[in-house]
Parts: C-alpha cells; structure tokens; sequence
C-alpha cells in the first residue's frame, strides 16, 4: 500500500508528485495511458510560465516536471484510471489494466477537456492557428486577423483580451443573441477592431501547415462562404474530468470538484483535488502548478496525523 497515489499527469499532478516525493513519500502517479502530460502536450511554445524567458515548447515543459518528479522517488505509470473505491480509510484505484493499487491519500487531478468544434482538420492545426486559449497564444497573433467562436462571457472575454495583439477579430455565433453578461457584451460591441458574425457555424478548415481560413455555413438558410483567417480560438465551454468520482465527491454547480476554502481539501477524507478539475475560472499551467503544490502540502498534514498503526501499514508495504 502507498502512502500517496496522484491521478492526473500535468501541471497539477506532476507538481504534486513533485513535492510529495520530496517529502519521501514515494507517490505513485497515475498519468493516463494517452494523454501523459495533460493539455500541454498539445500546445506549442508557452511563454508565459516562470523560469523560461525564451519561452518552452508544451510537451518539453511536461517532460522536465515528469523528469524532476522522478528524480525525488516518485513513480509514473502510464495507465488509466478506471475506477475509484475512495470511502474508508484506504483509497483503492483500479487500473485500466485490471491492477489495483491502495493508499491512505488520494491527489486528484485530472484537469479538464475543452469543448471542441468536432470538425476535420481541428486536431491537426491545433498550435498552428486554432487555439482554445487567448491568455497562451494570443501574442503570436499580432497584427492578424482572427476569430472567436463562441457566445458566452468566456468568448467576449476572449476576444476582447486579443485586440490588444490582432488588428482584427470576429466573434462567430450560432445565433443571433449572446448568452455573455450585458457589460461582456458591451464591451466586446464597443470595440472598433471586433466584428460579429451572426447566425453562422464554423464547418470547416483551410491550411496546411496553418490555418489559412474556415468555412462559415449559415445556421438559418444552410448558405456557405468562406473566411480568410489567421488564427481561430475555440471557446464554447470545457469540461472538468470529474466521471471517475461522480457520487463519491462533491461537486460545484460549474462541475468542478468542490473543495474547503482555498484548500484542496474535498468532501471525503483523504481525497485531494487541484489543478483544472478544481478551477472553472482561471485555468493556466502556472495556476494549476501552485494548485498542485497546495494538494501536497495538505496532503503532507493530513498523513502526519493518521494514527501510527495506518501509517506502518502503508511504509511495510
């Protein structure tokens, strides 16, 4: 039995992971049998995370905190996580493998998914023109003409965060009203470089090595027009990975898991959550990276005040 098992693999899990096995308490993290690394493995260059003035590429950001976690002990399987026994005293996890591992801790941290337009091409030109995150890429859009898909607060604030890089910004929409606050709205509408496109859905992408335009297919007549772009942002939602605890924890009204204050402390005993799963608003590498030092540390506490008799189970075994 572990002391400590982490589920999730990015900036969270591996911080964690990080100063949990420097605590010698030899975590064991379960990073997905696919998505090891989290959503950074689909990013390109990140210039915004301390310690890189050059900036660093996703995947080679997330191979250097898999690499420092490993250094202090802890173990990284790439499996999934299937299903979680997180009531009692020891948390049991069963694998996609059919293993179960057992620990008296639990770090939860599996991010969230962002909602994708489910179109060709979407997958093969994200980092080379769509993006689902104007805060991480927007300055590599100056000077250019983009788009916004989406009609929420997310989508206003988005667009409105990109003109301070684009000369031009359209915000496309299925309908003809946004769901977005009124002072969102008017923000976005009372600004000169943004344009609204109504009433239309984006179908399709054009570009190779990069995105050179989309299709815009009219949600009223089904007319099509194309659209010369250089970048598109995607954001019409995400969604927190929380399937594994539905009816064990606790969850928010936004889906995430619900956690005591500004500790990671959730519903049940010994469970832990941070990072994405946890954060509905902000949702950056570097937040989930303090996120996750905030689940070792309270994690570190709670194992210091287990009974003596639990603990020697987990360090026998």
């Amino acid at each position: 039995m572990r002391q400590v098992i982490i589920i999730g693999s990015g900036p969270a899990g591996y911080t964690a992971a990080i100063y949990v096995a420097r605590a010698n308490l030899a975590p064991l993290v379960i990073a997905s049998s696919v998505e090891a690394g989290g959503e950074l493995m689909n990013t390109t260059e990140v210039e915004n995370f301390p310690g890189f003035p050059e900036g660093i590429m996703g995947p080679d950001l997330m191979q250097h905190m898999q690499a420092q976690a490993e250094r202090f002990g802890a173990e990284v399987v790439l499996d999934d996580a299937t299903e979680l026994d997180l009531t009692g005293d020891i948390k049991r996890v069963t694998l996609g493998s059919g293993e179960t591992h057992e620990a008296l801790a639990v770090i939860f941290a599996t991010g969230s998914a962002y909602r994708k337009l489910g179109i060709e091409h979407e997958d093969r030109l994200s980092g080379h023109g769509v993006s689902w995150c104007a805060t991480c890429d927007g300055f590599f859009f100056r000077q250019k003409t983009i788009a916004v898909v989406g009609g929420g607060d997310s989508a206003m604030e988005e667009a409105t965060f990109l003109t301070r890089f684009a000369d031009k910004v359209y915000v496309i929409h299925r309908k003809d009203t946004l769901r977005a606050s009124k002072i969102m709205q008017d923000r976005a509408a009372n600004d000169p470089k943004i344009e609204f496109v109504w009433n239309a859905a984006v179908t399709a992408l054009h570009g190779e090595a990069a995105l050179t335009g989309v299709t815009l297919t009219d949600t009223v007549d089904g007319s099509t027009r194309e659209l010369a772009l250089d970048g598109l942002f995607i954001a019409i939602g995400n969604d927190p990975r929380t399937h594994l605890v539905h009816g064990q924890l606790d969850l928010t009204t936004e889906g995430t898991i619900a956690v005591d204050g500004r500790s990671s402390r959730t519903s049940l005993p010994g469970v832990f959550a941070a990072g994405d799963v946890i954060d509905p608003t902000y949702r950056q590498a570097i937040t989930a990276a303090g996120s996750g030092t905030v689940a070792a540390l309270d994690t570190e506490h709670f194992l210091a005040a287990l009974p003596a008799e639990l603990l020697a189970q987990a360090s026998s075994s």
